[in-house]
């Protein structure tokens, strides 16, 4: 069996935790296990005590002392995985875990080092919302290509797998939005095969509690520019 270890990071996620984790429960892959790690990074809301109610939905539950930002609630997860793979998990439903089959089906039938699950490759469905996101999207997929020589076609899906040896969580040193970017910069130096895999995407308004703004692009740009030269 592979392990694959699911982060969950969640700040005021009262509405949809337990739904996320339910569907991953409900996940059955062949010849693989999912190790569901959840990190409550300090929420003020009914998301602790949602989670202290359903223990048979995770196997480890990481509280932050204070909210500390999503990249230090990752570090946080990371360091309690002990699985093969790495798979983040959002915990606001804009990904669907039903899409697991497809992340896991390089790794079982090509022996992938990373997969990343791609918003642009034509998933069953894709929500229309922010036309500028879509941009920015394109143009650091586009830097983080043309530096790396590599074609994913969507850097910054929240569905990245690779093999958890690949990054020591240790020299991890980000904790903003930017962290996505060095993670998949020092997982592609020892990877010898890497796939895209579709999957759908419902992504949500600012209304509905989309925490990304605009002005990110500018930190993630730089990370994968200095993840580039670093060593």
């Amino acid at each position: 069996m592979v392990t694959i270890s699911v982060i969950v990071p969640c700040f005021n996620e009262e509405t949809t935790i337990i739904s996320v984790l339910e569907a991953i429960k409900r996940q059955r892959v062949d010849g693989f296990d999912f190790q569901v790690i959840v990190i409550d990074d300090g929420s003020t809301d009914q998301t602790i005590v949602l989670l202290r109610e359903k223990k048979n939905l995770y196997h480890n539950l990481v509280c932050m002392p204070e909210n500390g930002g999503k990249g230090a609630a990752v570090k946080a997860g990371l360091a309690e995985a002990t699985g093969d793979y790495i798979l983040f998990q959002d915990a606001d439903l804009e990904y669907s875990p039903d899409d697991y089959k497809h992340l896991v089906m390089p790794i079982a039938s090509m022996d992938a080092d990373i997969v990343m699950g791609s918003r642009m490759m034509g998933g069953r469905y894709t929500r229309v919302v922010y036309f500028w996101h879509k941009v920015g999207n394109y143009f650091i997929t586009l830097m983080f290509n043309l530096l790396n020589n590599t074609t994913f076609s969507d850097i910054y899906s929240c569905y990245l797998v690779y093999r958890r040896d690949l990054v020591d969580h240790r020299l991890v040193k980000t904790r903003g939005w930017e962290q996505h970017a060095e993670i998949l910069s020092i997982a592609i130096r020892g990877a010898k095969k890497m796939y895209d895999v579709p999957v759908s995407y419902d992504g949500r308004t600012y209304g509905e509690g989309k925490k990304i703004r605009g002005h990110h692009v500018f930190a993630v740009m730089k990370m994968i520019i200095t993840a580039k030269f670093r060593r």
